[in-house]
């Protein structure tokens, strides 16, 4: 099994294609949301809670370990709190560290507030964008090579900021298409969670 995971934070560039190729494909996914994000694009964010999971990724995506323990709960409520109203889906208990940056402060508190904390075993690096030297090929080769049963992967919904490229959704297709003929299928993190 291979758990595909969108984060939503910066914008929604690629988003559209993102959906329309899980939709065609039938493949499930999960989505991290920041407040700020569903905030930005309700219709969108609308739309992704329509078909598939979402979590809590922090109101404004700031780095947990830098903030105070009230600040950092205020991210997580203040988050979860816009989801819902915005997508009428709770996050809970889904949650994903912003830049995966997290210590035992920070950890402690999410798990107190009923959520569990993912991060992923492969990062596409698609965000880099071509101006960070990666490409759509490249994206899917860095998936592929690190395949393993159980893999989580990290992908994004939106555009590198400064070459507007959408690397993610641009590979998707392949992706899928290369996932699945070395024999793995889909879940989304609900599976994870319901199998412990």
């Amino acid at each position: 099994m291979v758990a595909l995971t969108f984060d939503g934070g910066a914008n929604a560039d690629g988003l559209n294609l993102i959906l329309d190729t899980l939709r065609a494909r039938g493949v499930p996914a999960t989505f991290f949301l920041t407040g700020a994000f569903a905030r930005a694009y309700p219709v969108q964010s609308r739309r992704i809670a329509t078909s598939y999971l979402v979590g809590n990724h922090t109101a404004s995506h700031p780095d947990l370990t830098t903030l105070t323990r009230s600040q950092i709960v205020d991210q997580i409520r203040s988050a979860a709190a816009t989801i819902t109203t915005i997508t009428g889906q709770n996050p809970r208990p889904y949650f994903r560290f912003p830049f995966g940056a997290r210590n035992a402060t920070a950890l402690s508190l999410v798990n107190d507030e009923c959520y569990v904390a993912f991060r992923w075993t492969v990062d596409t690096l698609g965000w880099k964008g071509t101006s960070g030297g990666m490409t759509a090929d490249r994206v899917r080769a860095r998936v592929l090579n690190a395949l393993a049963p159980g893999a989580i992967v990290l992908m994004h919904a939106g555009s590198n900021p400064d070459d507007r490229t959408t690397l993610d959704a641009t590979a998707l297709p392949g992706l899928i298409d290369g996932i699945r003929a070395r024999g793995y299928a889909f879940v989304t993190l609900e599976a994870v969670i319901s199998d412990r």
